[in-house]
């Protein structure tokens, strides 16, 4: 089964606040079995328009990932984020098919 993912990318106006958001999303991101990969870091963005916070998360499927972002408790973490930050967030199913220089199953 493919893993989910959360990818987020984020301008935060206020860092405490955001830093609020991100205390209170640690508990359901812990109860889906959640996994940053990356948490913001040094980032150039190649095409497009960068943000300030890029983050990627995984989960063990992307049901897990659906069902966390709906999750009351991570509701309750959004609310404490959208005041303060805007972007994009986008909940995708992993790819568990052929890599390059592998042949097809």
């Amino acid at each position: 089964m493919p893993k989910g993912y959360w990818i987020a990318r984020f301008d935060v106006t206020d860092m405490a606040q955001y830093r609020r958001y991100v205390a209170a999303n640690a508990a359901p991101l812990a109860e889906y079995g959640a996994r940053f990969v990356v948490r913001g870091g040094t980032s150039e963005s190649a095409e497009g328009t960068n943000r300030q916070r890029n983050v990627v998360v995984e989960f063990p499927s992307y049901a897990a990932a659906l069902e966390c972002y709906r999750s009351a408790s991570y509701q309750d973490a959004i609310r404490l984020r959208q005041p303060v930050a805007v972007g994009e967030f986008l909940i995708i199913e992993g790819y568990d098919g052929p890599q390059p220089g592998e042949s097809p199953s």
